[in-house]
């Protein structure tokens, strides 16, 4: 272990045919550092055929990959390995936060590891240490398979990213290109907090595919249709800075005796459904189990392994045109009152004053929450994102760690889909019959394209991660 070093150890954070064997073997140049290759694959010990490594077997790693960590880590010297993304994943998590372990990401284009990966499957050459035994092979472009491999890559090199960044780290990043570049060896070894250095890059492995790329294909003229399937820029994504929400399990309601869980989802409109569990349950609504805590959750869970957990999804412009008129019209929300007020210039009167509110300010008012409701969850007021309000998408993943949803229904289908999950349970359920609140001035009364197009500026996450297109009577 390097006791005055930085690093006690090291990790190649790369992919296949990004260069890795090469980086591996130009490490092993220098006097005090070892790379023992894939240590962490699920079919062997650091590289082809190996079984063990510093006294651990495959079926140890197997069983508990931490003790080869930790050997690793105690080796003299400056020892590492290289980890892939569909590598050991218990592992990533110790290493990635340890600021000890020194963390080395090499890149490369990823068109062109696609189309070597492609002639490595097809020729079975994965390394060459003597041009005279090359295997050369032409490969098929596949515009679907090369957008797999890119959001692949792109989603591990994501989340490494953010490990880095929530530790406070930093890494050495690395292209394929500067792999055998002598300077940034010297470089890296500068960095790990190695004194030696080396003069030439290692002669064992040789580039396997220097011809152009339009030589390595049989359709070069589909790579144009697979890069104009690719968004590399992220142009198309809907930005959304709404913070994360923790897990709501306060919100959960469950039947005492049966295997049924919901949760209310926070300013909707009720329709029913804790009445109907009630009956289900036989105590009413009032008999229903609520305001769980982490070990009251666990207990209910043991206690009906094969259950049910689930919600309604609603419309966003209705989710939120029923919170704007319970909650800001009718309600207490004093500060988004002001709000609207005070920026968008939609003054609400008070509820001893509602003869003055008309459906022309009610268009007004509505409007204006929708746009209040955009900045709320782009972080742009100085006000907290309340439940009733935030994303549907971000209060499910919130609740996700804890409390997986087993069904997401939509509000609309209830009375149809909510006997289904009695009968994959084996209950016979009664009937749902959703029950609604008079309105007397309804969304449907508003509604119009500005409304829409409103709706979608605040809530596009749930718009496009629950599917939900224009709003419809």
């Amino acid at each position: 272990m390097t006791q005055t070093g930085p690093f006690d150890y090291f990790v190649v954070l790369a992919e296949m045919r990004t260069g890795s064997n090469l980086i591996e073997a130009n490490l092993n140049e220098f006097d005090g550092i070892t790379c023992e290759g894939e240590v962490f694959n699920p079919a062997f010990i650091s590289h082809q055929g190996k079984e063990e490594l510093y006294g651990v077997t495959l079926a140890e790693r197997d069983r508990n990959p931490m003790a080869l960590l930790w050997a690793i880590r105690g080796q003299p010297g400056l020892t590492g390995f290289r980890f892939f993304h569909d590598h050991d994943a218990r592992v990533l998590p110790t290493f990635m936060q340890d600021p000890r372990c020194a963390k080395i990401i090499l890149t490369r284009n990823p068109l062109d590891s696609y189309v070597s990966l492609k002639i490595a499957q097809a020729t079975q050459q994965w390394k060459l240490g003597d041009v005279k035994t090359r295997r050369s092979a032409q490969v098929a472009f596949d515009p679907v398979e090369f957008e797999d491999h890119v959001t692949r890559l792109q989603s591990f090199q994501a989340r490494i990213l953010n490990m880095l960044q929530t530790s406070g780290q930093t890494a050495f990043y690395i292209a394929y290109e500067d792999a055998n570049d002598v300077a940034v060896l010297n470089g890296m070894a500068a960095w790990l907090g190695i004194d030696a250095r080396i003069e030439a890059p290692s002669r064992k492995l040789k580039r396997q595919n220097p011809e152009p790329l339009e030589q390595k294909l049989t359709n070069p003229d589909a790579v144009r249709e697979g890069l104009a399937r690719l968004d590399r820029f992220n142009l198309w994504r809907t930005p959304n800075f709404e913070p994360r929400r923790g897990p709501m399990l306060w919100g959960l309601r469950a039947c005492a005796t049966q295997p049924l869980a919901y949760l209310p989802m926070p300013g909707a409109p009720d329709l029913g459904v804790l009445d109907w569990l009630g009956q289900v349950d036989g105590a009413g609504a009032q008999g229903l189990l609520g305001d769980f805590t982490t070990q009251g959750w666990r207990d209910w869970q043991r206690a009906h392994p094969r259950r049910a957990v689930f919600t309604a999804l609603h419309h966003p412009l209705a989710r939120a045109h029923e919170v704007y008129l319970r909650q800001v019209v009718h309600g207490q929300r004093a500060n988004v009152r002001a709000f609207l007020a005070r920026v968008h210039g939609v003054h609400l009167p008070e509820k001893d004053a509602m003869e003055s509110y008309d459906m022309a300010l009610h268009r007004a008012g509505f409007l204006a929450f929708l746009r209040f409701a955009a900045a709320n969850l782009n972080g742009q007021t100085a006000m907290t994102v309340m439940p009733a309000w935030a994303s549907q998408t971000r209060l499910i993943e919130g609740l996700a760690g804890q409390a997986p949803l087993h069904h997401l229904l939509r509000a609309e289908r209830l009375a149809q889909d909510l006997p289904g999950i009695g009968r994959a349970l084996g209950l016979d359920l009664p009937e749902f019959n959703p029950v609604s609140e008079p309105r007397r001035f309804t969304l449907g009364a508003i509604y119009d394209a500005e409304i829409e197009a409103a709706g979608r500026a605040a809530y596009g996450l749930d718009y496009d991660a629950l599917g939900f297109e224009d709003w419809q009577p």
